[in-house]
């Protein structure tokens, strides 16, 4: 098992290129319902955090008081693939939405996007607006080079992870 400081650096490098990544939730009757979002990683003092700015749509909130626990996976066409498996938690207050808002104003791209240019979410303090933190309990980089016997497959699981789902 990798280490989180050896993971989380690899895991941000394919997230960041890719951008966009499939995230699942299951409601109520233990469906899953996926979707695409556009999330932001930090790793910040030996801890790794998803962050993303999406509507906290009535589907959205309701799959995730039934379980607050998504699926997050980055592939691209070099069978790159970036997977967490995390505990999603909202944020509606304006600090938190205010600096992620300004997390995507301030990035490069493609990770950088003005978030205004979505017509309901013209300011970061509108209720339309919500912020999702995705707090990893497991993480796998499995660059495509892998496929061919090249590359290293990277897995890392939370220590206290033994009280999330398999």
């Amino acid at each position: 098992m990798t280490d989180l400081t050896d993971i989380a650096p690899a895991f941000i490098d394919i997230a960041h290129r890719i951008v966009w990544a499939t995230v699942a939730t299951v409601d109520r009757h233990s469906r899953p319902r996926s979707r695409v979002l556009h999330p932001i990683w930090e790793w910040e003092d030996g801890t790794l955090s998803g962050w993303v700015g999406t509507g906290p749509t009535p589907v959205k909130v309701a799959d995730l008081e039934h379980s607050p626990y998504v699926s997050v996976s980055y592939w691209d066409s070099q069978h790159d693939i970036a997977t967490a498996e995390c505990r999603a938690t909202w944020h509606h207050d304006d600090d938190t939405c205010r600096r992620i808002w300004d997390a995507y104003v301030a990035a490069p791209p493609p990770l950088g996007y003005d978030p205004s240019i979505i017509p309901a979410w013209s300011d970061p303090t509108r209720p339309e607006f919500a912020v999702l933190e995705f707090t990893p309990w497991r993480l796998r980089v499995f660059p495509g080079s892998a496929l061919l016997g090249e590359g290293e497959v990277l897995n890392w699981r939370a220590a206290a992870a033994d009280d999330q789902p398999m």
